[in-house]
């Protein structure tokens, strides 16, 4: 597709991710907490929403670490990102796994629910949304997208003093899980504000969990505080 100005897209954010794109499907890499908090967040939507014979969205896919276990659960997934290099990544492991339901598009969420709405019957955004310019335009871009009674799912980072301490000081600096400016303390997005953007886009929230790293373990869980890491299912209205 040809990238224009009003593209919801930091160029400096693709390209971050962009040239560590090799390494999305290494579990030891850079990419690690995606990999250890993928059965958590899968297992937590396919309760609320099963996905086996349901078609699926995983806006913001990157190398498709979701998207793949959602298709092998029986779902049909489009992934879409608009790094060309995670696409290719996440085309490459879908064919080596021989991963079926899974396809990929290098399309916008708005591009793609302007072409397709209302298309979906489960819409996953997950760890994407404090990463773009306007997250409350990907916010409505699910919710178009999402067919009436869909599910839509999102994840991101609460921007608040204990967030700053553990999602950047810690694990960026500290204890090296992510690498150095994965994340930009103003770009986080406190729960409120994200609770504003779905109301405004006919999204009912219907459950809310934290995720909790411990460092002594390095184990994730899914728990009730919404302090750093936290993950929201709505439902399109009507």
């Amino acid at each position: 597709m040809t990238h224009t100005a009003a593209v919801n897209a930091d160029p400096a954010e693709l390209a971050k991710f962009s040239d560590l794109a090799h390494r999305w499907w290494d579990p030891e890499s850079e990419f690690r907490p995606l990999h250890q908090i993928n059965p958590l967040r899968l297992e937590w939507i396919n309760a609320i929403s099963p996905v086996a014979g349901k078609t699926a969205l995983d806006v913001g896919c990157g190398g498709g670490i979701l998207a793949d276990s959602m298709a092998r659960k029986g779902a049909q997934v489009l992934g879409i990102d608009l790094s060309t290099k995670a696409l290719r990544v996440a085309q490459l492991h879908a064919l080596e796994a021989e991963t079926k339901g899974a396809t990929y598009r290098e399309v916008s969420a708005e591009a793609l629910a302007a072409e397709s709405p209302g298309s979906f019957d489960v819409v996953t955004c997950m760890e994407m949304l404090e990463h773009v310019p306007d997250p409350a335009s990907v916010v409505q871009a699910c919710a178009t997208l999402a067919k009436p009674g869909g599910w839509v799912f999102f994840s991101t980072i609460n921007r608040s003093p204990w967030s700053f301490l553990m999602a950047i000081v810690g694990a960026e600096y500290v204890l090296n899980l992510l690498p150095r400016g994965t994340h930009e303390y103003s770009k986080m997005i406190r729960p409120s504000e994200l609770a504003t953007y779905c109301r405004q886009s006919g999204l009912e929230l219907r459950q809310t969990k934290g995720m909790d790293y411990n460092p002594l373990s390095r184990i994730y869980a899914m728990v009730d505080s919404t302090a750093v890491n936290y993950l929201f299912a709505t439902r399109k209205v009507g």
